[in-house]
């Protein structure tokens, strides 16, 4: 058990997300204190700095998470620059309570091996699960009934599709849809609601599917985990005993630091 209060970091490739964590105790999956989100692209350390100050005791532990190589180098530079005391441990497959069903887990992003780790204490016994993960690119990963991590599907993002329609077309604008929250009408009447509905349905319509195609072949049906830009109402819409979990990812990191 680590005996410091413990910062997770998952460094996605649009978002920065870190939650600090005081007490690991326990069984259920360890909610954050505390969190703050970063432009991925291009961190705000100043922000960082801020709610350090205001939130996070002298000492900390950091537990780091990250699909984004470059921004991991300047964060943990700021972090020897900034708070040379607080240990750093930057997480590889290796280091996860995780039985990863795979020839190479270590090319596997280490946010889709965290999010299994957590739905694994989230999950009934002898139940299989699956998880979906709305971020720069949207996951739908398979967890056997073991708990072991079986693979699954990766395919753009809603923001990534977005800003591909603007940059392939001459007239389509580009449109903020990082985040999925309420379902907007399936019949466009103008080309920006159009749009709006043609991202959203599609990346709905692609998660039932995969989540459909993925339990073809259980004994058990799985129970299906929604994270990243997405909230309960689209959690709804994929199944009606889909969970939505904010910190799913935050949730991993913390439970391998209490299990290390």
């Amino acid at each position: 058990m680590i005996s410091l209060p413990l910062i997770a970091v998952d460094i996605g490739n649009a978002r920065i997300k870190l939650g600090l964590f005081r007490g690991l105790s326990g069984e259920g999956l360890p909610e954050p204190e505390a969190v703050l989100a970063l432009d991925g692209q291009r961190p705000e350390w100043g922000r960082l700095a801020a709610w350090l100050k205001d939130t996070v005791p002298a000492q900390v532990h950091w537990w780091i998470g990250s699909v984004n190589r470059p921004v991991t180098t300047r964060m943990l530079d700021w972090l020897r620059d900034h708070r040379p005391a607080d240990p750093v441990t930057l997480l590889g497959a290796g280091d996860l309570p995780l039985d990863v069903r795979l020839g190479r887990p270590d090319m596997v992003g280490i946010d889709r091996l965290l999010a299994a780790v957590a739905a694994n204490q989230l999950r009934a016994a002898d139940t299989p699960a699956m998880v979906a993960d709305l971020g720069s690119a949207i996951t739908v990963d398979l967890i056997s009934s073991a708990g072991a991590f079986l693979g699954g599907s990766i395919l753009p993002g809603i923001g990534m599709s977005a800003r591909a329609m603007h940059e392939f077309t001459d007239l389509l604008p580009l449109l903020d849809m990082t985040e999925l929250t309420d379902p907007p009408p399936a019949l466009g009447t103008s080309t920006v609601e159009a749009m709006r509905s043609g991202l959203f349905w599609l990346a709905v319509g692609a998660i039932r599917e995969l989540c459909a195609q993925l339990s073809k072949d259980l004994d058990r049906k799985p129970e299906v985990y929604l994270t990243g830009g997405a909230g309960p109402a689209v959690a709804a819409l994929i199944g009606p005993a889909t969970r939505h979990v904010p910190h799913l990812t935050l949730g991993g990191i913390a439970l391998t630091a209490r299990r290390s």
